[in-house]
């Protein structure tokens, strides 16, 4: 298992670095459009979909990740100003309101409708953001989703090391607040070396620590859709989202802490930019 865990993740950092580097801007949406698919389609199993439902919401995300992108200026043509603030917007507020009642309430899909309407909100805004973080330079691009694999391999280690307090034993029993401390540890530290690689010793002392809640509030947010996939798993009864990845299970249990946090840095540029 740990060799095909191996080979998998090398197969996919070296294909992700590929397409990242070397597509042209259209080409990179249309890959973005076809993650937002897979994930649609692992989204559709969770949700309860039937197959025909399943198969039409995944087209029509992806299709419509494409054109929303493409109307965004994603592709190189003009842009409708603003059309990704209200949809970055949307996404955070989900997350950072609706999740958390969500998860201590242990909410359920209860229906297709309301199945679609959340997989949307879930899928669409990240795919969107790798496609726009993108645009500033494919070293920020990686630079994001590096925050929350640092996330991820610090609470696993510390979790290991450390943990005793359940951070929510009924939805992820192996997760623990030690675990959720040391992520929030080596993203600061991650976010400050990639902060004084790109200058930053020169900013004012108030800046500088500026950075501690954006980083902090990045990594909760990661463990926010860490759970939250974890939560759909358990009550659909799956230990993966799916078998695309060997080793790894789905896409969706790959990116679940991205879906969460990719609108928010989205967001983030987006803001300070303009």
């Amino acid at each position: 298992m740990l060799k095909t865990r191996v080979i998998t993740a090398l197969v996919l950092l070296f294909g992700l670095l590929a397409v990242l580097f070397l597509l042209p801007p259209a080409a990179w949406l249309g890959f973005c459009a076809l993650v937002c698919f897979a994930g649609a389609w692992e989204w559709g199993a969770l949700a309860g979909f039937s197959k025909p439902l399943r198969g039409a919401f995944s087209v029509g995300l992806a299709v419509l990740c494409f054109l929303a992108g493409h109307f965004a200026g994603l592709t190189g043509t003009t842009a409708i100003p603003g059309l990704l603030l209200p949809i970055y917007g949307l996404s955070v507020l989900f997350w950072i309101l609706a999740v958390p009642l969500w998860l201590k309430s242990k909410w359920r899909l209860s229906s297709s409708t309301l199945g679609m309407l959340v997989g949307a909100i879930v899928l669409l805004p990240p795919a969107l953001a790798l496609a726009q973080l993108r645009q500033f330079g494919p070293w920020l691009l990686l630079a994001a989703m590096a925050v929350v694999w640092v996330a991820d391999i610090a609470a696993y280690f510390s979790g290991r090391a450390f943990g005793k307090h359940k951070l929510a034993p009924a939805i992820s029993p192996g997760k623990t607040w030690e675990g959720a401390y040391g992520a929030t540890a080596g993203v600061l530290v991650f976010g400050y070396i990639v902060a004084f690689s790109l200058g930053a010793a020169a900013q004012p002392l108030g800046s500088l620590l500026m950075l501690v809640p954006v980083l902090i509030a990045v990594t909760a947010v990661s463990i926010i859709g860490d759970l939250f996939e974890s939560l759909l798993k358990r009550q659909a009864g799956m230990k993966d989202s799916g078998t695309l990845l060997p080793g790894h299970g789905g896409v969706l249990d790959r990116i679940d802490s991205l879906t969460s946090t990719l609108p928010l840095i989205g967001l983030g540029t987006l803001l300070l930019i303009a």
